[in-house]
């Protein structure tokens, strides 16, 4: 997208704004549908911090993920408990970390996708 859509932006404006962690969206980026639920970005960059700090081998790199946000309106979603979702599976089963620029965003929907095997 080469304008980013403000409807979307202000969804993303109001996890940061409210801290809330509940809002579930689906995004297409590319070729890639990603499914999950945002989180305002200094909640989503310490967990991602967390984990690197447990890493014996990435443990360094988490300071980097530390820094303070820039503020200004949202330019990147930040989600959490999310999957790519490939085929009939979503990949990890149990949720990662992706964070995704506005920008890149081609179509959205409120709501998760889930999988089953019925």
């Amino acid at each position: 997208m080469s304008k980013p859509d403000e409807l979307l932006v202000n969804v993303a404006a109001l996890v940061e704004s409210a801290q809330s962690n509940q809002m579930s969206l689906t995004v297409v980026t590319g070729e890639t549908v990603i499914t999950g639920r945002l989180a305002p970005e200094a909640v989503w960059r310490q967990r991602v911090s967390d984990v690197l700090k447990d890493s014996d081998q990435l443990g360094e790199f988490s300071t980097v993920f530390e820094a303070a946000t820039t503020g200004g309106p949202p330019t990147h979603l930040h989600f959490h408990v999310a999957r790519i979702l490939q085929g009939t599976v979503g990949i990890p089963e149990t949720g990662g970390m992706y964070r995704v620029a506005i920008e890149d965003v081609s179509s959205w929907t409120v709501g998760d996708f889930s999988y089953s095997d019925h």
